[in-house]
């Protein structure tokens, strides 16, 4: 059943993407005690800011309270310190739109978990200073551009709610939401991909390891209980075209059934940690803010 304050969770709403908001803050505030130290990114520049870089010899105009007295001691010749200077960070929520993700069993659909999701990894970034924008596989509507604070936020929520109402009309895959995320993605920033194990394994690794090679990157796979854990029963499915009837209590069927769903997500654990991209699955059961710590994890060097 729906947690107090969801939806029937067939479809997502903007009111429930943005009550996420005090589940997210908790997670950035836990993540700023961890760290003991404001969660910003660090512009590859020198200047004034909070974190030391390195020393250099003082030149007219340098600030006087920021001189090296160490260094000066040691060298005989007056240096001053420089800083890295801080920026906002841009973190990405790329939305996958696949048919497939229009369904669930528990709780919710999987379209409406991954609204949940990119909802709370927005409010997250948003907590800790960065820029946030959205993007889905398509060509007809323009992707959310980055913009800070409250404002941000909201418009990657409305969109969320928008595609996860249900399958859009125009949707080119995945691939098509990556290749288009790397015309607006820099060096440091942050990439959440909420995806269906099926539309990942469908993009190449090149792709997934250009991603990789200068954003974090988490992707979510949406994951349905139903699908890798089903009973050893008849199952009657509305089609199309009338009913169709599986029987998982025969090894043939149920073996297919299982190279299909948890095939498919293993398939696409070890093409993304080949990649070096992080992963993690996300049932339509589990909490929608238990993996945040993941995509919070400072990034190994």
């Amino acid at each position: 059943m729906a947690s107090p304050g969801e939806t029937s969770g067939v479809r997502p709403t903007l009111a429930e993407l943005v009550a996420l908001r005090s589940a997210a803050l908790r997670g950035a505030v836990a993540r700023r005690a961890r760290m003991g130290v404001r969660a910003q990114a660090l512009a590859p520049m020198r200047g004034h800011g909070m974190e030391y870089a390195e020393s250099r010899e003082y030149v007219a105009g340098d600030d006087a309270r920021h001189i090296d007295w160490r260094v000066t001691a040691r060298t005989g010749r007056p240096h001053t310190k420089t800083f890295q200077v801080e920026r906002e960070r841009l973190t990405l929520v790329v939305a996958d739109t696949a048919p497939a993700l229009y369904i669930g069993t528990r709780v919710r659909f999987k379209s409406v978990q991954a609204a949940r999701a990119g909802a709370v990894a927005t409010w997250a970034a948003v907590a800790e200073g960065d820029r946030v924008a959205a993007i889905r596989g398509t060509s007809v509507e323009a992707p959310v551009p980055p913009t800070s604070g409250r404002r941000g936020a909201l418009r990657v929520l409305h969109a969320l709610a928008d595609w996860y109402d249900r399958p859009p009309a125009s949707d080119d895959g995945l691939d098509t939401a990556l290749a288009h995320a790397g015309h607006v993605l820099r060096p440091g920033a942050r990439v959440l991909v909420l995806a269906d194990a099926a539309s990942v394994v469908e993009v190449t690794s090149q792709r997934w390891l250009a991603l990789a090679a200068h954003t974090e990157v988490l992707v979510l796979l949406m994951i349905d209980p139903l699908e890798h854990a089903p009973p050893q029963a008849r199952l009657r499915f509305a089609a199309a075209q009338g009913h169709a009837e599986l029987d998982l209590d025969d090894p043939g069927q149920r073996a297919r059934w299982d190279a299909h769903f948890s095939g498919t997500v293993t398939r696409a654990e070890s093409l993304l940690r080949a990649a070096g991209v992080r992963c993690t699955t996300l049932s339509t059961d589990a909490s929608s803010d238990g993996w945040l710590p993941l995509f919070s994890r400072p990034k190994a060097r």
